[in-house]
């Protein structure tokens, strides 16, 4: 009688959560078939509005992959990853630049890198070509993230009956490094955390003024008719927060907070931070200044920010869309569609929101996949871990009015009432929120490792 062949799994996407649960499943045990739509073909890209390579891994937006603070929910989130073996975050770790508290990466090199990390796994088949229907027999991890094509969206409509969820998410502007006046900005990270990566452009309150009548007065893209503009909160156009209030920029990405001029000792009115694109230190990045405006009006409008009067702008700030299921309607824990259990969603098509939610979501897809096609149990991530909270949140959230998340510690679970009373400060209580999540998360990670072994 002959032997029944390996498992075999279909990954779709190439961008974040994709390669890392193809990855994921392959050091499972299993054949991956991954797929990805984005081409070069006779010397012509074949991509999306918003990506500019054919390259796996690549960032559209930020090149952070947030805080690697100690006892943050972002760095609890990355520590449970990198005991799980997150191939990505390897990747990413790897691929490092300064970034003061931060984990950034040269966004190049990090594609390439997870390239190789492919490469290099046998069991990995890669098809460039689009996929447009599902086969519910068939075990299939759906992480096309935030432009899944417009057959694929009808696809998964079809097999969810609620259809798909939309909105417009944004990219900040990058400049050229030698275009910077550095004679008129300062290197320092926000509340001295970390090592002064960032470069600080001091505005003075007849400074900020001007750049904010600028910003308000000026001309947006044009929406096609189609369009319904409906924003991630947070990660809003800086014109969209501006009209909120004239002070609004000040209390977000350009809060002065900690961080003091160094040539005058004060402390300015609003200041815009640049962060590192890459190894070689030529480009950086407008943090938090993503906006809608035309390339023209970025322009003249950035100019004004102190240090950035002959800014060479490597790219400008957009807008693309993002594609998401109703993850409380449609999902399980396991991060399967409740109607078909061999297909599995992960990344930002979960209803997750960042870079590092992504890459988790396709760990945990891949590695559940692996899972339930050896025909072993599924064991969700439990919920007091940053992973579980994160998937908890998005498969229990109110399904009316569902919008995509980051990792908080909103959603972590809470400490005991008497704790929260005898433990007064806010840092001292995250401290034992994650070291509790990362108590259950070893507990239930070394019940995958035995699993592993059967």
């Amino acid at each position: 009688m002959s032997q029944p062949g390996p498992a075999r799994i279909s990954v779709i996407g190439g961008g974040l959560a994709g390669p890392e649960a193809a990855l994921m499943a392959a050091r499972r045990g299993c054949d991956v078939d991954l797929y990805e739509m984005r081409s070069v073909v006779d010397g012509t890209l074949r991509s999306t509005p918003a990506h500019q390579t054919a390259d796996f891994a690549e960032l559209v937006c930020s090149n952070s992959l947030k805080s690697e603070s100690e006892n943050s929910a972002p760095w609890l989130l990355k520590q449970e990853m990198r005991r799980a073996g997150s191939a990505l975050l390897n990747c990413a770790d790897a691929s490092a630049v300064p970034a003061g508290h931060a984990l950034a990466v040269d966004r190049v090199e990090f594609s390439r890198s997870v390239a190789r990390a492919i490469e290099q796994e046998s069991r990995i088949t890669v098809h460039r070509e689009e996929v447009t229907a599902l086969d519910p027999e068939q075990f299939t991890i759906v992480a096309t993230g935030p432009l899944t094509s417009s057959s694929l969206c009808s696809e998964l409509a079809r097999l969810t009956g609620s259809g798909q969820l939309a909105f417009y998410d944004s990219i900040s502007p990058i400049v050229e490094a030698d275009s910077i006046d550095m004679e008129r900005v300062y290197f320092a990270a926000r509340y001295d955390k970390g090592t002064a990566d960032y470069i600080n452009c001091p505005m003075s309150k007849e400074e900020y003024e001007r750049f904010y009548e600028a910003l308000v007065s000026a001309e947006a893209v044009e929406s096609k008719e189609w369009e319904k503009l409906e924003y991630f909160e947070g990660c809003l156009p800086i014109e969209e927060l501006a009209r909120r209030g004239r002070e609004t920029l000040r209390f977000g990405p350009m809060k002065p907070v900690g961080l003091r001029d160094p040539r005058t000792g004060k402390i300015p009115w609003a200041v815009v931070q640049l962060r590192c694109e890459n190894l070689r230190a030529d480009s950086y990045n407008l943090v938090g200044l993503q906006n809608h405006l035309k390339f023209g009006e970025q322009a003249r409008v950035l100019r004004l920010i102190p240090g950035l009067e002959s800014a060479k702008f490597l790219r400008f700030g957009q807008i693309h869309r993002n594609t998401y299921v109703n993850a409380p309607r449609v999902l399980t824990e396991a991060l399967t569609l409740r109607d078909h259990p061999r297909i599995f969603i992960a990344g930002q098509l979960s209803g997750v929101e960042g870079y590092t939610e992504s890459i988790a979501t396709g760990m945990l897809a891949g590695l559940y996949a692996a899972q339930a096609a050896h025909g072993q149990p599924v064991v969700p991530v439990p919920r007091p871990s940053a992973l579980g909270s994160l998937v908890h949140y998005i498969t229990h959230a109110q399904a009316d009015d569902f919008q995509p998340a980051n990792i908080t510690f909103d959603l972590l679970l809470p400490l005991e009432e008497t704790e929260r009373k005898q433990i007064r400060d806010k840092r001292e209580r995250h401290r034992l929120q994650c070291q509790r999540a990362l108590a259950v998360f070893d507990g239930w990670w070394q019940q995958q490792v035995e699993l592993s072994t059967i």
